[in-house]
């Protein structure tokens, strides 16, 4: 059986984000009611298409799918803004940081990720994307009411503009302090092609 090792294709965070990031958790710690297990900050990435378990040998082709997408789209200009949860904040699973900015390109870039991964084996997602950055998880149940305390709190609070420019394939190792994500394989957005 071939090696395998668990992937995401993602964009990497700049230093200015994590940063943010890094004072914004900072506050929400302040908020024990909270019972999250917050993501270190510089683990946080922009996700596109998380793989699972790939086998080794599907690196290359993953890596054609990803430039063919990078030479069609121009960078994109972002920020980090706004706190939200899934499934919902009376349900809380994950809290999230939002993105603004160039956020339809976005979502129209990652459906032309998604086309060109499908006939490797990767299924289209079927769920709609929403652009955003895992600040934490549940451990338990959250309040709601005081989650929504802190994304009111939070509502002014933004990053500065970054550009999302290069799609990275990661390898992801899980441990016990968190998981490890190790770039594998990179595509810089030029615009090349339609």
């Amino acid at each position: 059986m071939a090696d395998t090792l668990r992937a995401f294709i993602a964009f990497r965070l700049p230093d200015s984000v994590v940063s943010h990031i890094r004072t914004l958790q900072a506050d929400l710690k302040a908020r024990p009611a909270l019972r999250l297990k917050w993501v270190r900050p510089e683990s946080v990435h922009l996700t596109l298409k998380f793989l699972g378990n790939i086998r080794t040998d599907t690196v290359p082709a993953i890596a054609d799918a990803m430039a063919g997408t990078a030479a069609a789209w121009t960078p994109l200009s972002l920020s980090a803004r706004g706190l939200g949860a899934f499934p919902t904040p009376r349900k809380t699973r994950v809290v999230w940081l939002g993105l603004t900015g160039d956020t339809h390109p976005l979502i129209e870039l990652r459906q032309d990720l998604d086309r060109r991964l499908e006939p490797l084996g990767f299924p289209r997602e079927t769920r709609p994307f929403k652009a955003h950055l895992t600040m934490g998880r549940a451990r338990g149940k959250v309040d709601p009411h005081h989650l929504a305390a802190a994304i009111a709190a939070a509502a002014a609070s933004a990053s500065p503009t970054f550009t999302a420019d290069r799609l990275v394939l990661f390898k992801s190792d899980l441990n016990p302090a968190g998981a490890v994500h190790t770039p594998l394989r990179e595509a810089p957005l030029t615009g090349e092609t339609d």
